[in-house]
């Protein structure tokens, strides 16, 4: 299932400028964000989720995708939550995860601010709803039968 944004929350939540200036990101948030991110399978899950766009994935579809088992995949979504990195919401009896895409931008910034001692911010901005609006996709392109 698809979900389509309107341009007024479009642009009011990726406003890439409004979202470089205002970091929020200190450095308890951003020792917070790196340690939830410093093991194996949350790092292979914030990955996977980022590729996935605002839609996110069902709980049980992380978990194939990954092999890991669900009570154990549970622990590792609730520190990505904690730390701010991931978003949670339920579809019906479904538990959704999502990458936040500002917090992974603010991070980001904090991580190069003053880059180069210029006093310069050279991170790279993720507008996440650009790229998929787009029609851009992680999946390949069905291939015809042949025979």
């Amino acid at each position: 299932m698809k979900y389509r944004l309107t341009q007024f929350a479009v642009n009011s939540y990726f406003d890439l400028r409004r979202n470089m200036e205002d970091v929020s990101m200190d450095q308890k948030h951003a020792i917070a964000a790196l340690g939830a991110l410093a093991q194996d399978t949350r790092l292979a899950l914030f990955r996977l989720l980022v590729t996935c766009g605002p839609e996110g994935l069902a709980a049980g579809i992380i978990a194939e995708r990954l092999g890991v088992a669900p009570s154990s995949l549970s622990f590792h979504l609730q520190q990505l939550v904690h730390a701010g990195l991931i978003t949670q919401r339920r579809l019906s009896r479904q538990l959704i995860y999502a990458a936040d895409y500002g917090a992974m931008n603010e991070l980001m910034a904090y991580l190069t601010e003053n880059c180069c001692g210029r006093g310069l911010t050279c991170a790279p901005v993720c507008n996440s709803v650009d790229t998929f609006s787009q029609g851009e996709s992680n999946e390949t392109a069905a291939r015809a039968r042949v025979g």
